[in-house]
């Protein structure tokens, strides 16, 4: 059975450099880099503010969806970075969303 993509490629038009990190350390205590591409995404800006001692912080947030398994040979989406826009970010949450079968329906990167 072939199940629907949630995330149409249609609907994403957004450059993005996308750099995953597995877990570890190089030689040199920099992060070791699994996966580097340039895709396209849907991307959605969010805003949240948060109060501190001087009342107030805003903190920009974005997710960034893909359809498909952006990184197959990566099981799980730890952590890296993501410029999107000009602006570096770094991914807080990966997830890539199945289907029954076990196949990656889509790819979601949450960024902070």
């Amino acid at each position: 059975m072939r199940y629907p993509c949630l995330v149409p490629k249609k609907l994403c038009k957004t450059d993005i450099r996308v750099v995953l990190h597995r877990e570890g350390l190089s030689e040199d205590g920099g992060p070791l880099i699994c996966f580097d591409a340039v895709l396209q995404c849907n991307y959605q800006d969010t805003t949240k503010t948060v109060l501190t001692a001087e009342k107030k912080l805003v903190q920009l947030n974005g997710i960034a969806l893909f359809p498909g398994d952006i990184a197959p040979e990566v099981d799980n989406i730890s952590g890296g970075t993501a410029n999107v826009y000009g602006v570096q970010r770094t991914i807080f949450t990966g997830t890539k969303a199945r289907n029954p079968d076990s196949t990656v329906n889509y790819c979601e990167l949450r960024l902070i």
